[in-house]
C-alpha cells in the first residue's frame, strides 16, 4: 500500500464502506515511530493499565502483523514503552495501535515501525498479566476482530474484513 493513501482506498471502495466491510477509526490517535505508513493482518488484545500481555505478544515473531490493543482509553499510565517497541521492530511487526498511552517517545520515534496511541504518559503500567487475547475489541468507534486488515497513514486508520488489493 506504499503508493496508495487511505483516502484513495476510501474513494475507490465506497461499496465496501457502505457494506461495513471497510471502516475508518475515529481520528483520535497520535503518530509515533518512523514508519508513518503501515498495514497488515490484525492481532487483538484487550488490557487495562497492564502491559504484561502487550510485551509478551511483541516478543513473538510479528510476520508483518499489526498489534491492536484496546487499553480502555486510559490516560493514567503508559501500556507501551520503548523497549517493547524496539523488540517489535526487531521481530518484524508492521505496527502497533494502542487505545491508551505510550512512553519513551524519543526511543519509539527512532524505531522503524508504525505506532499510534492516544497520548504519551511518563508513568508505567501494572504488571499483573490481566487481559484477553484474540478477542473482538471496539476502539475509536470501530469494532475490530482478530485477522482483519489494518491500513494506516497520516490521513488515518482503516480496518477491512479482508486484505485489499490496491
Amino acid at each position: 500500500m506504499a503508493l496508495v493513501t487511505t483516502a484513495e482506498v476510501c474513494d475507490a471502495n465506497q461499496h465496501l464502506i457502505v457494506s461495513g466491510e471497510l471502516r475508518a477509526l475515529q481520528p483520535i490517535f497520535q503518530i509515533y515511530g518512523r514508519r508513518q505508513v503501515f498495514s497488515g493482518p490484525v492481532v487483538t488484545l484487550k488490557v487495562f493499565e497492564d502491559n504484561v500481555l502487550v510485551r509478551a505478544f511483541l516478543e513473538e515473531k510479528g510476520n508483518g502483523r499489526v498489534l491492536v490493543v484496546d487499553g480502555g482509553g486510559s490516560l493514567r499510565c503508559a501500556i507501551l514503552g520503548g523497549n517493547p517497541v524496539v523488540q517489535a521492530q526487531n521481530n518484524g511487526w508492521a505496527g502497533i495501535v494502542v487505545n491508551g498511552c505510550v512512553r519513551d517517545v524519543d526511543e519509539i520515534n527512532g524505531c522503524d515501525i508504525g505506532v499510534r496511541a492516544l497520548a504519551s504518559h511518563p508513568m508505567k503500567a501494572n504488571k499483573k498479566g490481566n487481559g484477553e487475547k484474540n478477542v473482538p475489541i471496539t476502539i475509536a468507534g470501530t469494532r475490530i476482530c482478530d485477522g482483519e486488515w489494518l491500513y494506516a497513514d497520516t490521513d488515518g486508520i482503516l480496518i477491512s474484513r479482508t486484505e485489499l488489493s490496491v
